[in-house]
């Protein structure tokens, strides 16, 4: 019998279930090496990544201080399943729980990581933070609940005022997570799962499989693992602060603590920066706000390739260039040839 593979004990996670997050995931594990983190990042996929790809990405994975993992899917039963999701991506997102069973490989105190996301800054101290929870506990960030996007799904509560970032300023300490039975807005309880730090056991792992198998709050999530972590983490868990998971959106929503050199984890929510080269108007985003921060990624991007292509690692950066948006001048020579 082969011996399942093992893990390093403090470990950053990260997931992709299909080549289109490869990118991210790639920059993200690159971003982690380049700011000099200690912790290698590990990086899950499940059967629906193209098995084509895997020799590239491991061969990636040993020059960015990374481990392929590959896992299985992860769903609640169909009995128990949310009758629909804000969005289709979201159904790959129940997997990303799959990482509170990784004590099994090994893994004692780890940080996830959303594949979407950027580092700016050295974030080890995570680690640090990550010996003083409590181990049936998680740190995370709170949920933007501002809805300037007048979304019609968001619930009526979802308001500038109820916002848990609502009135910082630079250097404040993050809103307190009401406990319960405690004075506070339920707003604030609401968690982002992009990033969160736990530790994983046996005994925590069979409750969460028991509450998807039971709880008819499942059935009514509509961002499918931040909302079971917040129910399932009810008054156990703690904000790390915004500069660990800063979404893209906060540089303009919540401009009064935003500061671009704070940030060390930057969140592409939404639209993701490989999928369209921002042009020379610096505009790119869903809403035309994000080319400052879009810009960010791919100057990071750059980086990688030059470094690559002076390794000659052809195979890796034809993988690549697969899945990232082509440059703008070779797509306008493509459109001028089409008319």
């Amino acid at each position: 019998m082969t011996s399942p593979p093992v893990i390093p004990k403090l470990a950053w996670v990260t997931l992709i279930t299909k080549a289109s997050y490869l990118p991210g995931a790639v920059l993200l594990a690159y971003s982690l090496q380049k700011h000099n983190s200690i912790y290698p990042l590990i990086i899950l996929t499940t059967p629906s990544f193209p098995a084509s790809l895997l020799p590239q990405l491991q061969e990636e994975c040993s020059l960015s201080n990374a481990i392929h993992l590959p896992i299985d899917p992860l769903s609640p039963p169909p009995h128990n399943l949310p009758p629909s999701l804000i969005a289709a991506r979201f159904a790959d997102t129940w997997t990303k729980l799959r990482v509170f069973e990784l004590h099994k490989y090994g893994g004692e105190r780890l940080v996830f990581l959303d594949a979407d996301m950027l580092v700016r800054r050295n974030m080890d101290e995570l680690f640090d933070l990550s010996r003083s929870l409590p181990r049936d506990a998680i740190a995370a960030n709170h949920a933007c609940v501002c809805n300037l996007d007048k979304d019609s799904w968001a619930p009526a509560s979802w308001t500038p005022e109820n916002c848990a970032y609502a009135g910082l300023r630079p250097g404040d300490a993050p809103t307190p997570v009401p406990a319960p039975g405690q004075l506070g807005k339920d707003t604030h309880t609401v968690l982002n799962g992009g990033l969160f730090l736990f530790s994983p056991f046996d005994e925590q792992w069979e409750a969460m499989l028991r509450f998807l198998e039971d709880d008819k709050r499942v059935q009514e999530y509509m961002f499918p693992d931040q909302d079971f972590l917040a129910d399932f983490f009810r008054g156990r868990w703690e904000s790390v602060g915004w500069r660990y998971n800063a979404l893209k959106t906060m540089r303009y929503w919540h401009a009064g603590f935003w500061e671009d050199g704070e940030v060390r984890n930057l969140h592409y929510i939404v639209d993701k920066p490989w999928s369209k080269r921002v042009g020379s108007d610096g505009v790119a985003g869903y809403l035309g706000r994000d080319g400052v921060t879009h810009c960010w990624w791919w100057e990071e991007f750059n980086r990688w390739k030059g470094e690559r292509e002076e390794m000659g690692k052809g195979e890796i950066l034809e993988m690549m260039r697969n899945e990232v948006a082509k440059p703008l001048e070779v797509r306008d020579v493509g459109a001028r040839a089409a008319l």
